[in-house]
């Protein structure tokens, strides 16, 4: 797990916005997965009536060990995502990820009812995205991230941008990240669960 270090040495400016964070919120689709959705139809014996659409996730389990161990830390996280998707309530439900919204086409009503439920204001709160809708969240959090593979857009208006991409331990990088810079991870390695 080697690969797994924060990412290029963050810049004091970056450390003193991850001292202070205390809800991480994040996308789905691209920072959480690869940004692949895949839909599989499938029809009844017969081939009558209409087809069932099922849609398939693919999380990263460092990324899941990550949310864990955050929530054990004590930091609020939350999903604020544009689909709405059974696989995405499930995982955050085995999570234990404070806030699901689904569904957001716009996310910022979502983002003040986060902040006002967690007890925060804007500078504690991490928000992690890939494209263009993240961008008005961006510019409001206290520390801002773009996954690897992320927009450009998204990039230029962001904190950080982490080594992983999305779907492949991005989310896990923001919270090592947080804790070490926090110096807290120490103490939150040894609580970490299977």
């Amino acid at each position: 797990m080697a690969d797994m270090e924060v990412s290029s040495p963050a810049s004091a400016d970056v450390l003193a916005r991850a001292r202070r964070i205390k809800l991480f919120l994040m996308d789905v689709d691209g920072t959480l997965t690869d940004g692949g959705v895949c839909l599989i139809s499938t029809v009844a014996a017969g081939g009558s009536g209409e087809p069932v659409v099922t849609e398939m996730k693919v999380f990263d389990a460092h990324d899941g060990q990550g949310l864990s161990l955050a929530h054990t830390m004590g930091i609020q996280t939350g999903f604020i995502t544009g689909r709405s998707s059974p696989a995405v309530a499930r995982r955050a439900k085995e999570l234990k990820v404070t806030f699901v919204y689904l569904g957001q086409a716009k996310k910022t009503q979502a983002f003040e009812e986060c902040m006002q439920k967690a007890g925060v204001s804007a500078e504690e709160v991490a928000y992690l995205g890939d494209d263009l809708p993240d961008i008005p969240l961006a510019q409001r959090v206290g520390l801002a991230v773009c996954v690897a593979n992320g927009a450009p857009e998204l990039a230029a208006v962001c904190h950080f941008t982490t080594r992983r991409p999305g779907g492949r331990g991005a989310a896990r990088e923001v919270i090592e990240l947080i804790l070490k810079a926090q110096g807290r991870w120490e103490e939150a390695v040894p609580l970490a669960l299977a």
